[in-house]
C-alpha cells in the first residue's frame, strides 16, 4: 500500500514540494508509518512568499469586516470537523484525545477573537492638537509574515499568530514542524474550503532550509517562533540583522509552589496536568515542585503526588481511558532517559521511576515513559536547571516564600510559575515579586486565552509583542501617523 507524501499549499493550490528528500511520519503510540512529509527547497519557500507577496495588495484593500466573514466560516467548519482535527493530532504527537479536543477548542478561541478585527484594528484621534489641526493614528498592515512551528502542539500554536495576522489585513506562511506536520494540512484544507483568495495563507513543509530561508527572505516582514531558546536566540538575533519583527515564545522551566495552608486535594488534579499532560511536552509544563512546610506536610503532600502520579493510565491517547501518552519520537524519549540518568547520578532520589512502564494494552514501548518523580533535589543539579520536555517532576524543599521566590527568579527562564495557597497575602506577594511572565493562583498550567497576549520573559522570550489578542494585533500592524489641517 503506497503512503501519502504530503503536498505544499501555495497560492491557492495543492502542489508537490520540489525535493525528494522525504521524513517518516509515525504515530508514536503504535510506531506505525502515517506518510512522508517533504522537506522543501529554497525554491518552495520563495514560491510560497512570492504568492503571499502578490496577495498581499488586494487583501489589505478588503475591508476588515469583509475579511473577519472568512475567519466566521473558518471557525464554523472547525466546529464541524472539530473531532476530526483532534483525532489527526493525537495520531501524529500522541497525546491523549481529551488534550487533542482541548488544544482544538482553543484553537478555535483564536480564530473566535481575531472576527473581532473591526474593533481590534481601531486606531485613535485627537482633535485641535493645535488650532484647526487634528492628529490621529491608523494601524496598517505591512506585508507577508510567517510562523516556524513546533512539534508539541502542531495545530494550536500557527493559530496564536495566523488568524491575527489575516485579519489585520497581512499575508502568512506557515513552516510546520518536520515531526508533526499533518495537523496543519488538516487546518489548511479548510483555510482552502472557506475560499480564501489565493496566496492568502500559504503551507510549506520542510526542516532547516526551510525555516532559514524564511528568516533570510525580503519579502517576509516578520517571524513568529514557538520553540527552544537556543533556537529562539538565534532567529531574533538573525533577524535583527535585516530588520524583521519577531515573536519568539522559547524554553522554560516552571515552578509551582506549594504552601503549607494549601488544599491539596482540590489541587491534586491540576498538579497532575501541569507535569504530566501532554507527556511534560509543553512550554507551561511543571517542572520543579517548590515545597513549604513542616516535615509532616511535606510527607503527606509528597505522598499523595507521588500515588496520584503512579495511578495515571499510560497508553495510546486514542484510547480514552488513557491519562498520559507517548513522548513524540524515540530519540526525545532517549534524551529524556539521558537526564533522569544524570538526576540519579547527581544524588537525587528516583522517587517514582517512569522507566518501569505500566502501559495500557498491547503498544510498542518505542516512546513511552511512565511519570517520574525525583525527591532530593537542590537547585544545582541538572534535572532542576534544565528543560526536561518529558513527564518527570522534580520536588525541591525550602523553607519559605521568599527562598521560593528567589529561587524562581533565579532561574534564567521566565515562563510561567504558579502558587497554590489559601491565603491572599502570599499569593498577592508572589504573583507581584516573580518573574515569569504567565503566573498562576491555585491554577497549574497558565495559559492565558485568547483575548490575552501568552506572556514570556527573559529566556523564555525573545520580542517586544507578544502572541495572542491586541498584542498581536499591534504586531501585524504599524502605526501611521496623520496629522491634519483644512484652509
Amino acid at each position: 500500500m503506497s503512503v501519502e507524501r504530503l503536498k505544499n499549499f501555495i497560492n491557492g493550490e495543492w502542489v508537490e514540494a520540489k525535493t525528494d528528500e522525504l521524513v517518516e511520519i509515525r504515530n508514536p503510540a503504535r510506531d506505525t508509518l502515517l506518510c512522508h512529509a517533504p522537506m522543501s527547497t529554497r525554491a518552495d519557500v520563495d514560491a510560497a512568499v512570492k504568492a503571499a507577496q502578490d496577495a498581499f495588495h488586494d487583501w489589505r484593500n478588503t475591508p476588515p469586516v469583509a475579511r473577519a466573514r472568512y475567519l466566521h466560516r473558518l471557525v464554523a467548519l472547525m466546529e464541524e470537523k472539530f473531532n476530526e482535527l483532534s483525532v489527526v493530532q493525537t495520531t501524529e504527537h500522541g497525546k491523549t484525545i481529551d488534550e487533542s479536543r482541548g488544544e482544538t477548542r482553543r484553537g478555535i478561541e483564536m480564530v473566535e477573537v481575531a472576527t473581532g478585527i473591526p474593533s481590534l484594528l481601531q486606531g485613535y484621534l485627537l482633535e485641535d492638537i493645535a488650532e484647526g489641526v487634528d492628529e490621529y493614528a491608523i494601524y496598517q498592515p505591512l506585508g507577508v509574515f510567517c510562523c516556524i512551528a513546533p512539534f508539541n502542539f502542531p495545530f494550536m500554536v500557527p493559530l496564536w499568530f495566523l488568524p491575527y495576522a489575516i485579519a489585520c489585513g497581512n499575508t502568512f506562511v506557515v513552516k510546520p514542524s518536520p515531526r508533526a506536520p499533518m495537523s496543519q494540512v488538516a487546518l489548511f484544507k479548510l483555510f482552502d474550503e472557506i475560499g480564501l483568495p489565493p496566496g492568502v495563507v500559504n503551507l510549506v513543509h520542510g526542516a532547516r532550509e526551510a525555516a532559514e530561508r524564511l528568516l533570510d527572505h525580503p519579502h517576509i516582514q516578520g517571524v513568529t517562533f514557538v520553540g527552544t531558546t537556543q533556537v529562539g536566540r538565534q532567529i531574533y538575533e538573525r533577524c535583527g540583522e535585516t530588520g524583521k519583527r519577531v515573536i519568539a515564545q522559547c524554553g522554560a522551566k516552571n515552578f509551582i509552589v506549594i504552601m503549607p495552608d494549601a488544599e491539596v486535594d482540590k489541587a491534586m488534579v491540576s498538579l497532575m496536568a501541569s507535569f504530566f499532560g501532554n507527556t511534560g511536552q509543553r512550554c507551561l509544563s511543571g517542572a520543579n515542585l517548590l515545597v513549604i512546610g513542616d516535615d509532616g506536610f511535606y510527607r503527606r503532600f509528597v505522598d499523595r503526588f507521588v500515588q496520584a502520579a503512579a495511578s495515571l493510565k499510560v497508553g495510546d491517547g486514542l484510547d480514552p481511558t488513557v491519562q498520559m501518552g507517548p513522548l513524540q519520537n524515540a530519540a526525545a524519549k532517549r534524551r529524556v532517559l539521558e537526564i533522569i540518568e544524570r538526576g540519579v547520578a547527581e544524588g537525587a532520589r528516583l522517587t517514582l521511576d517512569g522507566r518501569k512502564l505500566r502501559l495500557v494494552g498491547e503498544v510498542p514501548e518505542t516512546c513511552f515513559l511512565n511519570p517520574t518523580v525525583f525527591e532530593d533535589v537542590i537547585p544545582g543539579m541538572a534535572v532542576a536547571r534544565e528543560e526536561i520536555f518529558g513527564p518527570v517532576a522534580s520536588v525541591l524543599r525550602v523553607k519559605d516564600l521568599d527562598e521560593a521566590i528567589g529561587l524562581i527568579n533565579a532561574s534564567p527562564y521566565g515562563n510561567a510559575s504558579s502558587i497554590f495557597t489559601t491565603n491572599g497575602k502570599w499569593a498577592r506577594q508572589f504573583q507581584h515579586d516573580v518573574d515569569p511572565g504567565n503566573v498562576g493562583i491555585n491554577v497549574g498550567i497558565v495559559a492565558p486565552m485568547a483575548f490575552f497576549p501568552f506572556g514570556g520573559r527573559k529566556d523564555s522570550f525573545f520580542g517586544v509583542l507578544h502572541g495572542q489578542g491586541k498584542e498581536a494585533c499591534r504586531f501585524f500592524t504599524d502605526p501611521k501617523i496623520v496629522i491634519e489641517r483644512w484652509f
